[in-house]
């Protein structure tokens, strides 16, 4: 459920995006779509760049694949893993669009002359590793996909943990009236926490349509994302919950796409993936971190923090990773703990564990048994549905197949 609006051209070829409308044209000076990435200075990123770009840090990228061919990511990305195995393939309209679209918001480098064309993403010298968990929505294999492939994510969240990923991006959830929460995804995102990974998801696109909880935003631990206009407000679409962590932009943001065009798009998916591009930010500037310890640097240096310190609105405001990375000079390194839900009677995980003798978190409360009443769950992603038990699949409203005229046309 993601929708967008189309910049303009800059190398041409085919349409082929999730949740796509036109934009007006953009002067035609190199730098034209980057001067449109309202986004990044409103988080600070020109100010965290100074100490950091993101080198050496590994986001993955949990969606429905990345173009390695797009010069905005060129030589950024890893060899990844399908965990999907069909559906559409290079060169096909309903595949990649989502997936890049996020790493182009997380790692994009532009490209052309110093770099000066297309998307500059939050981490410009973080890598991207792909891990294939969802169709595109318009991709025709969703009904096999439902049959064949309802642990994905699960999977996804433990292959990237094993293999390199400092920063997990699931720009993805369910939200439908059946999601509830699965054990095994919740077991992988303790599974990824307890190696390091910091895990980020977007909050839901429910705003105008109950404000259902999402998963995997809603599991413990997770960094969950709500989406605000370029002045700050709520994004009318972004879900309102309890486990909102911060916000961050998730209207009119710059995005990326196979087809070689960039488009203007909404929906909590930008949002997490611009926190996902923060998160690599501090990770690179303080390795050492937890990644409790990096959720909360990016959440008591959030700007316009809400009336009483949060909200399910915005979380504890809008991400600064600037400040974030300051911040963190003072802490010293914790292991981390086991995430517990925010609902006494609800826990996830192996069990309690006790902190190690080196110290363990303080903030980070003890996990009790597993409790077998969650089950299903789902993703919210942009522009793709994969359809799997009870509950679709899905990429939020930030790209949903929707396709548009390309500037000049």
């Amino acid at each position: 459920m993601t929708r967008c609006r189309r910049l303009r051209r800059t190398l041409g070829a085919g349409l082929a995006a999730a949740g796509l409308a036109l934009l007006p044209a953009v002067p035609a000076q190199a730098d034209g779509i980057q001067a449109q990435e309202w986004a990044l200075d409103a988080i600070h990123a020109p100010t965290a760049w100074r100490m950091t770009k993101g080198a050496g840090v590994t986001v993955a990228v949990l969606d429905t694949g990345v173009d390695d061919r797009h010069p905005d990511l060129a030589g950024q990305v890893l060899p990844g893993k399908d965990l999907i195995g069909f559906g559409a393939g290079r060169g096909d309209a309903a595949w990649a669009g989502h997936g890049t679209a996020m790493a182009g918001i997380i790692a994009g480098h532009g490209h052309g002359a110093a770099g000066g064309d297309g998307v500059m993403g939050v981490a410009p010298e973080a890598r991207i590793l792909p891990v294939r968990v969802i169709l595109e929505e318009d991709d025709p294999a969703r009904r096999k996909a439902r049959k064949e492939r309802g642990g994905a994510l699960a999977n996804g969240i433990r292959w990237a943990a094993d293999h390199g990923a400092d920063v997990i991006n699931m720009s993805l959830g369910d939200d439908s009236e059946s999601a509830h929460p699965e054990p095994a995804e919740d077991a992988a995102v303790q599974y990824a926490l307890r190696k390091g990974v910091v895990v980020v998801a977007s909050a839901g696109n429910g705003g105008k349509e109950g404000d259902r909880a999402s998963y995997p935003a809603a599991y413990p631990g997770v960094i969950a994302v709500t989406a605000v206009d370029r002045y700050g407000s709520r994004a009318s679409f972004s879900t309102r919950r309890w486990y909102a962590t911060v916000c961050a932009p998730g209207v009119d943001v710059v995005i990326a796409d196979p087809d070689r065009r960039y488009y203007a798009g909404w929906g909590t998916s930008a949002a997490a993936a611009f926190v996902s591009g923060a998160a690599a930010l501090v990770r690179a500037a303080h390795p050492e971190l937890s990644p409790l310890q990096i959720r909360q640097l990016l959440t008591e240096t959030a700007q316009d923090r809400p009336k009483g310190g949060r909200s399910d609105e915005l979380g504890a405001g809008l991400v600064d990773p600037a400040a974030a990375i300051k911040a963190g000079e003072k802490l010293k390194p914790r292991a981390q703990r086991p995430a517990v839900g925010a609902s006494p009677q609800r826990y996830f995980g192996p069990g309690p564990q006790r902190a190690s003798a080196a110290g363990g978190d303080d903030g980070g409360p003890n996990r009790l048994a597993l409790t077998a009443a969650f089950a299903g769950a789902g993703l919210l992603a942009a522009a793709v549905t994969l359809w799997r038990g009870a509950g679709p699949l899905r990429a939020p409203a930030f790209l949903r197949p929707r396709r548009g005229r390309p500037f000049g046309d």
